[in-house]
């Protein structure tokens, strides 16, 4: 071969491996995220929904304890995990089991029953909180106590409001400024404070002035007073805003998600849902979106899916996105206790976990 057609061939056989390196290295379309059906010969996906308690209620919440309150007319009851009734709807309103009771409304008053539907603290205080760590908060003559699990007082109806105890502390609010007690009834962070929340991995919201930060169960700031908006610790993060932005916070105050977001949620086994320009998605705890924000609605990961609304209708998508069970429902929570309540044809009813029936 002559020399010429030698230096030919090489230009030619450099810009092929040349046009090959730049096709492979370009940069893919930003769809990472976005659900999608996946092939039936790459995975199941998605699935057909399976129901365990087929709609037939007009109201229902999530099961809690293994029981769920469901509404049958006007009154609520409790059904098992196999939709059987097991405590007639009876009641005004009702609340989830929590630590083996559960509050009910009955003529404008709250009571607490047990499992079989006997009052176990009957129906007498104007205004109460589910029992938490022990103890419910019940408001008598305008002042909230804290009873145990037999009705008795343990903490006098003193205070003007009071939240329920978590990791051992409970807010209460004494005419304009909260503070927190222990489960003796004494101060352990004294009233101070313009608002406050509840203790969450160690540390409290509260309000001054204008502005928000966070303090630990001695009433020393952890975080400074200086954001417009906060939530609670969840995951090692909580989520803050300034002016119209949120963002997240690790507990030293840093910020770790800028404030990008329109509006944010708690992080649920290693996401939060976020809002940008009203359509839903999800982050990770470095704030890459994991889930292309593309739905109307969205609720929290549990089990490993996520309740997602698009055109009006609710379906599940998995942590990477991917459509589990299609959306075809007019209403959907998350997955609790292996069963999701979901809303068709005007009836509420059960449908089962994909991931752990399959």
């Amino acid at each position: 071969m002559k020399r010429r057609e030698i230096i030919i061939v090489s230009i030619l056989t450099a810009l092929l491996i040349f046009a090959l390196l730049c096709v492979g290295c370009s940069k893919a379309p930003d769809t990472a995220g976005q659900p999608t059906k996946t092939p039936e010969s790459t995975g199941p996906y998605p699935m057909a929904p399976e129901f365990a308690i087929e709609p037939q209620f007009d109201d229902a919440g999530d099961f809690s304890e293994g029981l769920a309150e469901v509404k049958i007319g006007d009154k609520w009851g409790f059904i098992d995990t196999a939709g059987k009734l097991v405590i007639h709807p009876q009641f005004d309103e009702v609340w989830t089991f929590s630590g083996g009771l559960a509050r009910v409304l009955v003529d404008g008053t709250y009571g607490f029953i047990d499992k079989s539907g006997t009052y176990v603290i009957t129906p007498k205080s104007s205004a109460a909180l589910d029992f938490s760590e022990g103890l419910a908060v019940v408001r008598m003559e305008g002042k909230d106590g804290f009873v145990d699990k037999t009705g008795r007082f343990v903490i006098n109806p003193r205070f003007d409001e009071a939240l329920s105890f978590h990791e051992g502390l409970a807010r209460v609010k004494v005419g304009d400024t909260c503070g927190y007690i222990d489960k003796n009834g004494g101060y352990v962070v004294d009233p101070k404070f313009e608002g406050s929340g509840s203790f969450s991995e160690g540390l409290a919201p509260v309000i001054v002035g204008d502005k928000r930060g966070y303090i630990d169960k001695t009433g020393t700031y952890a975080i400074p007073p200086q954001f417009d908006g906060v939530g609670d610790f969840q995951e090692g993060l909580a989520r803050v805003r300034n002016g119209t932005k949120w963002g997240y916070i690790d507990k030293t105050g840093g910020l770790v998600v800028a404030e990008d977001f329109d509006y944010a949620m708690d992080f649920k086994e290693g996401l939060a849902r976020v809002t940008v320009d009203k359509e839903c998605g999800f982050i990770d705890r470095n704030g890459i979106t994991v889930i292309y924000p593309l739905f109307d609605d969205a609720g929290a990961f549990s089990e490993s899916l996520a309740p997602v609304q698009r055109e009006g209708k609710w379906g599940f998508v998995d942590k990477t996105g991917r459509y589990v069970i299609d959306p075809k429902f007019d209403g959907a929570s998350s997955f609790i206790e292996g069963l999701a309540r979901v809303k068709q044809d005007g009836k509420w009813g059960y449908i089962k976990n994909p991931l752990e029936t399959n």
